[in-house]
Formats: structure tokens, C-alpha cells, sequence
């Protein structure tokens, strides 16, 4: 179970370590100017874990008998648009570009893209001046170049045609990283409503998604002489998805085909919690700033999915591929006694 999470964690490291040892060497800028690079750098993969965490929730409309049940255990990637890979700099009041406009990667650039940057800004009647350095992303390390979300979940067959899904992980990781989940479905057969259609291979559903997600980072003050000191740093990363669909399923012996059109959505929000204590103008001057971030985003839309589905008695293999802001792959296998 540990390893389901595993991709997640690697994404909310490298987000630490990408910065001037960790996202805190953004908040030497001014704090508007903070909370505006950071929420367009990690933007992109907290949009890439929602969407992927309301996809692979079905490989067939079709609903278990009462009290059968299958293990589906699969991947899940939300693939980032290019143009998500870069933001500007520009229109940043404490930001200097001397060279006009200023570009830098998002979480999902390339590591080889961030950007140095120089600040001037006024606070309490003291001039602060100082560098730091953008992160780059973690394009490079990502699979298939696709923000990877946990995707491992049962489902039973309940009374009156229909599914609960579950998905969960306990909160896991090391001293310095934990992260969970909990996600819940639930499936309605209304085959039935469209009179003789129930008597052909075609299964039609409803299908209405829950999930959560948490993950905590300790920030380590690894080099005690660099520009910032920091006692008791933390970010804390919490998302909420949902998803509502139609799905169908045309379910042969062997091959099945299905998909769903619905609707997408969920919110993402980040603190940053403890003491950071930054050094400016050569070390002449001190800022100090507590609990300096707490974010919020939200993202939604449409979406469309067809996929199919290969049947080998109760063992399954399937893929499907998503069309929605973030496209998105799944594919996996599954375990299915009905």
C-alpha cells in the first residue's frame, strides 16, 4: 500500500527541493509577490492530482451482483499542456527585470528552466534587496511526462443495481514526508429505464465520485549559513475531488468497450507553517515572517473518456484516455468476482 503513494511523494519533495533548499526561497520576495510565484509554480500539479484523482473510477458500466466485488489496482497520469510548463514574472512589484520580461518553469517545466531573480521592495519603512532563485521543474521525473495519481480501489455490489467504490491508503511516508487518502463512489445501473435496451450487451450508469488527500513536508534548515533560518518549517498540501458521470459499457465475452461524459472538479490548498528568518542586503538587514502561506485554488470542467476493456475470466486488463483541460491516461488491472 505504501508504494500506491509513492509517485505522489516524489512529486511534493521534488517540489521542496526545486527552491533555495525548499520552496521557502520564494518568500524572499514581497509577501503579494510570494503567494502569487508560488501558487503559479505548483499549480499545474495540483490541477494534474485532482483531475487525476477523480479519473479511473469505472472500466465498465456495468453493476455487481449483490455482494460481488473486485480489486482494480492502475495508473492514473494527467498530462500538463505546455503552456503550463512556464509562467511570467512579469507585472511582480518586487520583482526587478531589467531585461524585460522574465519566464521560469512551473512544477511540471523542465529542471533546467528556472530563473534567477533579483528583488527590490519596501516594508515598515526598510529597503530589502536580494536574489534568489526560481526552482526548476520536475518535468524530467515525471512518468510519460503525466502529474501520477494513487489508484487502487475495491468496489461491492449493493442492492437495487448498484456499487459503493473505496479507495484508501493510511497515511504513510518517512519523518519528513507522510501522505493519505480516502475516496469514495457510488455506481447506479438505470439500464433498466430505457426498457428492452436491458436484454443487449449495452449497460448505461450513473456515477458520482468523492475523494481526499493530504500530504505534510518538514522543511529542513539543511545549510545553517545560507540567507534563510527556519525553526519549525512545514507545508501542508490538502486536496478535495469530485466527479459526477454518465457511463457506458458494451460488455462481450472478451472485449468490452466503454466510456462517460460528466462533469470534473475539486480544490486544491497549501500552507506553510513555522518561523523563516531571511537575510537581505548582504546580511544587513533581517525579515522575519511566520506561517507566511495559505493558499487556495479550485479547478472544474467537463469531461469525456473511452476505453476498452479485456476480459480473461475474473481477471481484467483495461485503458482509457480522458479529454479534459489536463488529459488524462489510465490503465491497469483488475480482479472482478461478480
Amino acid at each position: 500500500m505504501k508504494k500506491i503513494l509513492l509517485p505522489l511523494l516524489m512529486l511534493i519533495v521534488s517540489f521542496g527541493m526545486k527552491a533555495q533548499d525548499g520552496p521557502e526561497g520564494i518568500l524572499f520576495a514581497s509577501k503579494e509577490d510570494t503567494n502569487r510565484l508560488t501558487n503559479a509554480y505548483i499549480n499545474p500539479a495540483m490541477k494534474g492530482l485532482i483531475y487525476g484523482m477523480n479519473n479511473g473510477w469505472y472500466h465498465t458500466a456495468k453493476v455487481h451482483k449483490k455482494f460481488g466485488f473486485d480489486l482494480t489496482i492502475g495508473f492514473n497520469g494527467s498530462m500538463v499542456p505546455s503552456k503550463d510548463e512556464m509562467f511570467s514574472l512579469a507585472n511582480l512589484t518586487s520583482i526587478n527585470q531589467p531585461t524585460g520580461d522574465i519566464t521560469s518553469a512551473t512544477v511540471a517545466g523542465s529542471e533546467n528552466n528556472g530563473s534567477q531573480a533579483t528583488v527590490t521592495f519596501q516594508e515598515s519603512g526598510i529597503t530589502y534587496t536580494g536574489t534568489f532563485d526560481m526552482p526548476g521543474g520536475i518535468k524530467e521525473d515525471l512518468p510519460l511526462n503525466a502529474v501520477p495519481a494513487p489508484a487502487i480501489q475495491a468496489s461491492m455490489g449493493l442492492p437495487f443495481k448498484s456499487d459503493i467504490i473505496l479507495r484508501y491508503v493510511p497515511k504513510v511516508g518517512s519523518d519528513d514526508v507522510k501522505g493519505g487518502l480516502f475516496g469514495i463512489g457510488l455506481k447506479k445501473e438505470i439500464t433498466d429505464w430505457f426498457g428492452p435496451m436491458d436484454k443487449t450487451p449495452l449497460h448505461v450508469s450513473l456515477l458520482a465520485t468523492y475523494s481526499t488527500m493530504g500530504v505534510d513536508y518538514n522543511i529542513v534548515d539543511e545549510d545553517p549559513n545560507d540567507d534563510i533560518e527556519i525553526e519549525n518549517g512545514k507545508v501542508d498540501f490538502n486536496l478535495n475531488s469530485y466527479t459526477v458521470q454518465a457511463i457506458a459499457s458494451l460488455n462481450f465475452p472478451v472485449i468490452n468497450i466503454y466510456g462517460g461524459i460528466g462533469y470534473t472538479g475539486g480544490t486544491s490548498s497549501l500552507d506553510m507553517t513555522g518561523r523563516y528568518t531571511l537575510s537581505y542586503n548582504a546580511s544587513l538587514n533581517q525579515r522575519t515572517l511566520t506561517n507566511p502561506l495559505n493558499l487556495d485554488s479550485n479547478v472544474s470542467g467537463f469531461k469525456t473518456t473511452l476505453g476498452t476493456r479485456l476480459s480473461l475470466g475474473f481477471f481484467k486488463i483495461f485503458a482509457d484516455y480522458t479529454l479534459q483541460e489536463y488529459n488524462a491516461i489510465n490503465a491497469g488491472i483488475a480482479f472482478s468476482f461478480r
